[in-house]
């Protein structure tokens, strides 16, 4: 199972957290303001998974003109009362500008970041820099995170709801020698673009996406005029990457998904997002073909789609006609992800910590 990528909200303190205080006032306990609608931001951002680190400048920050005390007593209450509230920063790096406007730990250097970029687990594509100046921005792409502005036109109410909300997509393109496959979905979107060479396939994958829920987009050439295996293999193989890319952490989805009966066949599908693939599959198929795809085809794309996705997947069909059987299981399959893949808030749905 492996480890998400760690997502961090890089926050500027002044101006961002607290309403920046003029310099006589730096000093000043009572004072001390936050800036509107920071905390249930926070709250909300907290629990969709992200980590907060302050990084800031204070000019001057332990010299005769801006004592180290004189600073400590005003943040260390801003620490509190976020604390209070149920808010932690994973951790603060606060430069205190001795050097010169150009050090590499004075934003926008990244200096004081470094040890981030050398874990390895940052995510970039969801982490940010949150601030409300220029050079918060410049620190933003100098890191190779995003970069969102605080100003009258964009609050903490908007950046919480932009980055809790956004369209879970996920994208893949696979090239080996057999196959060049792009593979695009939208969790949080409907309709279907699929070309693979083999028509009946094409039918399967669009029952697939029609009742899952989801968007897809989907073009495959492959070597068919050798047969229809790493067609079929690395379709599934990207398509499951795709969607495990959508789910990114998986916070907020259903996980469990199952039973569809067409004409004579019935297809029995359950389904766990649970990050560990596994494939119990049962079928007795009357033809060794339909449409140009082998039956036994069918259960290799489950079990790609199954280690690629990172889900367990337990599918049972009967019947008498394999056409009926096999676009029940693929049917089937659609309608147990489709309540497994819905976005229902922003927890975790597992008491390990991490899917």
């Amino acid at each position: 199972m492996s480890k998400p990528n760690r997502r961090i909200l890089f926050l500027d303190r002044d101006g961002t957290l607290i309403v920046e205080p003029p310099d006589e006032q730096v000093d000043s306990l009572e004072k001390l303001a936050l800036v509107p609608g920071v905390i249930p931001a926070l709250l909300r951002l907290q629990a969709a998974g992200y980590e907060f680190v302050i990084v800031s400048n204070q000019d001057g920050r332990g010299s005769d003109a801006f004592p180290e005390a004189q600073f400590l007593a005003p943040h260390q209450k801003m620490l509190d009362l976020f604390a209070s509230q149920g808010i932690h920063f994973a951790a603060e790096h606060i430069d205190p500008h001795f050097e010169s406007d150009n050090a590499a730990s004075r934003k926008p250097g990244i200096g004081m970041l470094l040890d981030y970029l050398r874990a390895g687990d940052l995510d970039f594509t969801d982490s940010w820099v949150i601030g409300d100046r220029q050079t918060d921005l410049e620190l933003a792409a100098n890191l190779g995170v995003g970069g969102l502005l605080l100003d009258d036109r964009l609050g903490w109410p908007e950046i919480a709801h932009r980055l809790c909300t956004r369209p879970r997509r996920g994208e893949v393109v696979r090239e080996t020698r057999e196959t060049r496959i792009r593979v695009a979905v939208d969790l949080d979107d409907s309709g279907a673009e699929i070309g693979t060479g083999i028509g009946f396939f094409d039918h399967m994958l669009e029952q697939l996406a029609a009742h899952g829920g989801f968007r897809l987009a989907l073009e495959c050439r492959g070597d068919l005029e050798v047969d229809e295996h790493h067609t079929v293999e690395d379709c599934a193989l990207a398509l499951g990457e795709a969607i495990s890319t959508a789910l990114a952490d998986r916070r907020g989805i259903g996980r469990y998904g199952f039973v569809l009966p067409m004409d004579e066949a019935l297809a029995q599908v359950a389904v766990d997002l649970s990050g560990r693939p596994a494939l119990v599959f049962e079928a007795d198929f009357p033809r060794d073909e339909v449409g140009g795809l082998s039956t036994e085809m069918v259960r290799h794309f489950f079990h790609s789609l199954s280690q690629s996705l990172r889900a367990a997947l337990h599918l049972q069909v009967t019947g008498e006609n394999t056409h009926h059987m096999v676009e029940a299981l693929f049917k089937g399959c659609g309608r147990a992800l489709r309540p497994a893949l819905a976005r229902h808030g922003t927890e975790l749905p597992s008491t390990k910590g991490l899917l």
